[in-house]
């Protein structure tokens, strides 16, 4: 009988608590809660403006706090078109071609000094354009990676308050 109790001693020793697992669990749960809502609520110093913190900032009568925080009224901005590019393609032997159309989006007061530099601004799309494979464009994920590369681009070139979209109106591969 002594025997069997030693043996039920060493195996409690032996077998590790699983309370510290569960406890780590738990923590890491209402952790990962509690940031999702702090993200979500908008109580985070960073990250884009919340409707929240527009509402706050519109309806309340307060002016914002910074520009991050500013309400984007769509009446202030202009489309600016981006002649159409064609960029061809050797394939194999074969000739393809990429027709791209796009406009800008930016403000009213920015629309002429966008236009003065549309020349740049087209030589920096086409030679970005040029530099890709068709497997770069035939990707399913290709046109937001490739916007947002355009994007960055251009307002590299302009300045960055100066264009605030790049929309893509046609991106056809023949």
């Amino acid at each position: 009988m002594a025997e069997a109790e030693e043996t039920g001693e060493a195996a409690d020793r032996a077998a590790p608590s699983r309370l510290p697992l569960v406890i780590g669990l738990v923590l890491a749960l209402v952790g990962g809660g509690g940031g999702f809502y702090a993200a979500w609520a908008g109580l985070l110093p960073f990250g884009p403006v919340t409707n929240g913190q527009q509402n706050a900032a519109v309806g309340g009568g307060e002016e914002a706090a910074s520009p991050a925080e500013a309400v984007v009224d769509f009446g202030h901005l202009v489309y600016v078109p981006i002649e159409p590019l064609v960029i061809s393609f050797a394939d194999g032997g074969r000739s393809r071609h990429l027709r791209f159309r796009a406009e800008l989006e930016v403000p009213t007061e920015e629309a002429a000094e966008v236009t003065r530099v549309m020349p740049r601004i087209v030589d920096v799309l086409n030679t970005y354009l040029r530099a890709l494979r068709i497997a770069d464009l035939e990707e399913s994920a290709a046109l937001p990676r490739l916007r947002a590369q355009m994007l960055r681009r251009v307002q590299a070139v302009v300045g960055a308050p100066r264009v605030n979209d790049l929309l893509v109106m046609e991106f056809v591969l023949n």
